[in-house]
């Protein structure tokens, strides 16, 4: 598998440039940071959660953090948990399992993004596999999270 078709759709209707960023099979996005050489800073990741009505919620924070649920519902105002493996598997079928693109429009979802994103020059995101980065410049990637509110909702976990 390579980039998946729904991003690679949302990427192209939305003329947004990006670089594949080839590397070796990661079952992580810090061990695909660390293959591909790249800061672990600037590798977002997706979250995804739900809430008591079943609406999901797209959380993109940098791959080294830890989220913090209980900052997204204080600040949204609501009762968000972590979603089942089993439905993230179901809700992203043209991924590899645990390789979900940080892209919450190009899957019809809502998405809040960390603060901590906004002052990077290059964000790497996963491209629907576990052997392609896709590299996008800061003002790219601001049109991929401007429908989005921007929260502080984690914190680092490694230094």
């Amino acid at each position: 598998m390579t980039i998946s078709t729904r991003l690679d759709s949302y990427l192209t209707d939305h003329n947004i440039p990006y670089q594949v960023i080839e590397h070796e099979h990661s079952a992580s996005s810090i061990g695909s940071a660390i293959l591909a050489q790249i800061p672990l800073n600037q590798i977002a990741k997706a979250v995804i959660l739900k809430d008591h009505e079943d609406r999901k919620l797209m959380a993109v924070l940098p791959a080294k953090n830890k989220i913090s649920i209980s900052a997204i519902n204080d600040n949204l105002m609501g009762n968000y948990k972590l979603l089942k493996e089993q439905e993230v598997y179901q809700m992203f079928k043209d991924c590899e399992h645990g390789a979900v693109p940080p892209v919450g429009d190009a899957f019809n979802m809502h998405m809040i993004c960390d603060e901590m994103l906004d002052t990077l020059d290059y964000v790497y995101i996963e491209a629907g596999d576990h052997r392609n980065l896709l590299r996008i410049k800061h003002e790219d990637y601001a049109v991929i999270s401007e429908n989005c509110k921007h929260l502080r909702f984690s914190s680092e976990l490694i230094h």
